[in-house]
């Protein structure tokens, strides 16, 4: 990481999240990943899929990352499927950049469910 990514990283509101130095309604945590719930949800069930890890967008995942993302894109499947959204189904977005949508340079996944979800979005 860069000195500007470590900064970046700090200044985290997620890292700060992990570090428990913000408050958050934790829902998972393991070592690789935690999720908590949005704090202004946009469905019913809105949650947010994090890597610990510091990854400011998609340009920066490495190849050395790639057990990493699979084992993140299982995580939100398994407390997808733990709150049985499955049967209903979900939305799984990833916002990238801020012409994306991205708010908070540390990828996430939303995981989205409860309402009915119309295409195109936004």
């Amino acid at each position: 990481m860069t000195p500007n990514e470590m900064d970046d990283a700090r200044d985290c509101i997620f890292c700060r999240i992990a570090a428990k130095k913000l408050p958050a309604k934790f829902i998972f945590e393991d070592d690789l990943f935690f999720a908590i719930e949005d704090s202004a949800p946009q469905a019913p069930v809105h949650i947010l899929v994090i890597p610990k890890k510091h990854i400011p967008e998609i340009r920066y995942i490495s190849s050395d990352d790639s057990g990493l993302m699979e084992r993140w894109f299982r995580t939100a499947m398994t407390i997808a499927k733990g709150r049985g959204l499955e049967e209903a189904g979900y939305r799984t977005v990833i916002n990238n950049g801020s012409g994306g949508g991205q708010t908070v340079s540390h990828i996430h996944i939303h995981l989205l469910s409860g309402r009915k979800f119309h295409w195109p979005p936004g």
